[in-house]
């Protein structure tokens, strides 16, 4: 037939060139959708849930504390992925704060705490930043308690700052390195580049996905108390949050080699806590022989209590400050 020309069939290479490109606009199509929704969710999260205390700006950190009570200072350090509603909706700052000048801090990245002093911030350094924050809001001398990653914060401030720190409470924390499969996942989102595609996209999905299973893994084996209802879980899947998160997931191991020579140089009242069945961390690694480890500690194991020790067993904990601050053991 006059004037038809048959078309000529498309390379494979080719035709796998476009298939490639268009999977990979659809990806980095919806990874962008992810972000706006994710970012949108991190807003939203932030607007119902206003910051509860005050900010103090030191070193260019601006820090979130919530001050309540009157009395000996009682300083309290949430564990990783927490913020002060944790401590808040277990009910543990209105019991202390009936004796105690109660002092809790969003730690830096969490909460409504900024984490500009960096991406990975040692132990050490959230102790400076803690201490100068307490020098100036008022307070020289405080009994200092510490939950899980809070404990390294605490036991930094008490080696870095002994006219500080007149007692500590180290609950349910992790003190020696050992072997962490779960770190290396949880830290990804540190990672510069990939990681930060991954907070603002995935890591927000997917801890939705898990929380149920992470509740039952950190309370396990009691189970979650209806008070825990107030603790805002869409403030701790925030992107930022997920940040600081990670990063200390990375520095854990790295933090238990630096700290666990000295232990024993602590030289002030030291109480540990921990539930006997904590699926986290093993408290027979951890807390029982840093009893060991320290000179004239005293060590709390609570039965059928998990890692969130303060949560199911506020009254126990509330006699271990009570025990290092000195006040009588009813």
């Amino acid at each position: 037939m006059t004037g038809f020309r048959q078309r000529k069939p498309t390379p494979p290479s080719r035709q796998r060139s476009r298939q490639y490109g268009t999977a990979v606009g659809a990806t980095v199509g919806a990874l962008a959708l992810m972000a706006v929704v994710n970012h949108s969710l991190a807003r939203k999260a932030e607007r119902d849930n206003p910051p509860l205390g005050r900010f103090v700006n030191v070193n260019g950190t601006r820090l979130h504390y919530l001050d309540r009570g009157q009395g000996h200072a009682l300083v309290l350090l949430h564990g990783n992925g927490s913020m002060i509603q944790d401590f808040l909706s277990s009910g543990l700052i209105n019991m202390a704060a009936r004796r105690y000048r109660v002092i809790a801090f969003d730690r830096p990245g969490y909460g409504h705490s900024d984490r500009s002093a960096g991406r990975f911030v040692s132990a050490e350094a959230q102790a400076d930043l803690i201490h100068a924050a307490l020098r100036r809001i008022g307070i020289d001398h405080a009994t200092v308690m510490g939950h899980s990653w809070g404990c390294s914060v605490a036991v930094a401030l008490a080696q870095r700052h002994p006219e500080m720190v007149s007692g500590l409470v180290l609950a349910s924390g992790y003190y020696y390195p050992t072997a962490r499969v779960d770190a290396i996942g949880l830290s990804t989102p540190a990672i510069p580049i990939i990681g930060d595609i991954i907070r603002y996209t995935l890591a927000p999905i997917l801890g939705r996905l898990i929380w149920p299973m992470l509740l039952r893994k950190i309370f396990g084996p009691a189970p979650v108390p209806a008070k825990f209802a107030l603790f805002p879980k869409e403030m701790a899947l925030r992107p930022s949050q997920l940040t600081a998160s990670a990063a200390e997931a990375a520095l854990l191991i790295p933090q238990a080699v630096g700290g666990r020579d000295g232990y024993g140089r602590l030289n002030l009242p030291v109480v540990i806590i921990a539930g006997d069945d904590d699926r986290l961390i093993d408290p027979r690694v951890h807390s029982a022989r840093l009893h060991e480890d320290v000179p004239g500690s005293k060590f709390y194991r609570v039965p059928g209590v998990g890692h969130m020790i303060h949560q199911s067993a506020t009254d126990a904990v509330m006699t271990a400050i009570d025990d290092a601050a000195g006040h009588s053991v009813s």
